[in-house]
């Protein structure tokens, strides 16, 4: 008998998936906003007085705010896998960004079914607007993995304006800001579909950096943009987050965190005419409206610049600075759907990019599907209840890109503390007092008292529990 493979046996097995009723009569349309690059801290609502984020501020006071939201990896494409699939990046086998310079040809496998074929199958209209980067070869594409509609472009990055863009199967080039054509992209999407419930992911571009134009490949730009964009931030005197650090370039610094919060303000005015747009078709109070990001950012917080692959930000120093800090992990999160979810609610339970499969699917009232999941529904945290939640979290970043420093890092993180461990390179473990301090200053993992060291050593032996329970091969590996 012919074995059959996991794809063939979801396919045998979803007319047997129960499709429960949602909580209103009508299926939700569900639009997924995600952003590339944005930091928790870029939210006006989360405390930044110098971010101009009204819109963004308008959905954390109309829905629901998840305070510690986090990505499981903290770069692109294999947090965008784990959004999609809820499974870990190591598991589906992307686990660093992709990068198609030279032809690579990996990518996310559609052996793995992702939360958009599910609602594909069920009948809803589904599609994807933007930036996709998982993967450029024909069985790599959006159109396999549960999208019917794609309209953007499937490497890592664009420029910031005049775009090269895929629609229809045929790459265009458009003229304008990537941002606005993006958006009206999608106005246009939900236009078409507004009869049937449809699912739409808008994957924009900013707040992601690029080149500079005419200079060295490690400078980069949020320009140009707008004027209407750029204009309130040209001439600002930025609070930064370490000016004290030792060496740090602050006038560097600075220049990126007025650039970036300009960009962060480019999302939110494209934010406004997209629910401007669901309010003029009548669709405001049917749809489920999430906002999130990919990965979290740093602009000179612990010395650094950028994500997971961070660089030291130091005017005696441009090296790579590989991390797992918070600031690289914790993204904004929120999620409105009127009438269902109490406006003002703030979530501060542990939730990361595998939650949303199980929990889109349960607003779409879609049965789970027989394959593994990793994430959990949250849900009924959303509707104001209190089930019992676990609230430690673990991350991963395993380099393979060569133009990434080589690391293995594994973490463990309660509210309390965290433990980041590198396999690949010896003596570059960390151990963080969150509780006294949250920015990550001062690494403990030398530390010789005794009550921290009986800390590390219960953090790593639950990190190296995940390790064997996700038949991760660095298990095996000493536990220290």
């Amino acid at each position: 008998m012919t074995k059959l493979t996991r794809r063939e046996l979801l396919a045998a097995a979803l007319p047997l998936i129960p499709v429960r009723r949602a909580w209103s009569a009508q299926r939700p349309n569900i639009l997924f906003v995600l952003t590339d690059d944005q930091a928790s801290w870029s939210v006006g609502a989360a405390g930044n007085r110098q971010a101009h984020t009204p819109n963004t501020d308008r959905l954390y006071r109309q829905g629901a705010e998840l305070r510690n939201y986090f990505v499981t990896t903290p770069v692109c494409s294999p947090s965008r896998a784990s959004l999609l699939t809820s499974r870990y990046a190591t598991e589906v086998g992307v686990t660093d960004f992709l990068s198609f310079e030279k032809g690579e040809k990996a990518g996310l496998s559609p052996a793995f079914v992702t939360w958009a074929e599910l609602l594909q199958r069920a009948g809803y209209r589904t599609g994807l607007i933007g930036k996709w980067h998982l993967g450029s070869l024909p069985e790599h594409h959006p159109t396999r993995h549960g999208f019917q509609y794609f309209a953007g472009f499937v490497t890592g990055a664009t420029g910031p304006m005049d775009p090269p863009l895929e629609i229809d199967g045929v790459v265009k080039q458009f003229r304008g800001s990537t941002p606005d054509i993006l958006t009206g992209m999608a106005i246009d999407y939900i236009r078409r579909n507004q009869r049937v419930p449809f699912s739409l992911c808008l994957n924009l571009r900013e707040p992601h950096a690029s080149n500079a134009p005419e200079s060295d490949s490690k400078e980069r730009t949020w320009l140009p943009m707008p004027d209407e964009d750029w204009a309130p931030f040209r001439n600002l005197d930025p609070q930064i987050p370490n000016p004290d650090y030792p060496d740090l370039d602050v006038p560097r610094v600075k220049r990126m965190m007025r650039e970036y919060l300009a960009s962060v303000a480019s999302i939110d005015r494209n934010l406004g005419r997209l629910l401007a747009a669901l309010e003029e078709l009548g669709l405001e109070r049917n749809a489920v409206v999430i906002f999130s990001s990919d990965n979290g950012f740093n602009i000179g917080h612990n010395g650094i610049w950028h994500k997971g692959n961070g660089r030291w930000i130091l005017t005696n120093n441009r090296a790579e600075r590989i991390n797992l800090y918070d600031n690289s992990l914790r993204v904004p999160a929120v999620v409105r759907w009127l009438g269902m979810i109490k406006p003002g609610t703030v979530r501060a339970e542990t939730i990361t990019n595998l939650d949303w499969f199980p929990t889109i699917l349960a607003m779409a009232g879609v049965g789970l599907p027989p394959s593994t999941i990793r994430g959990r529904n949250f849900l009924p945290l959303l509707k104001g209840e209190s089930p019992r939640w676990n609230n430690d979290l673990y991350a991963e970043y395993k380099t393979v890109s060569p133009q990434t420093t080589p690391a293995d890092l594994r973490m463990w993180r309660t509210p309390e503390w965290k433990i980041v461990r590198d396999f690949r390179n010896t003596g570059r473990d960390e151990l963080y007092d969150l509780k006294n301090d949250p920015e990550e200053h001062r690494n403990l993992i030398g530390s010789p008292d005794a009550r921290v060291q009986n800390i590390r050593k219960q953090l790593n032996e639950s990190l190296l529990r995940t390790l064997a329970d996700l038949a991760d091969p660095l298990a095996a590996r000493p536990k220290e």
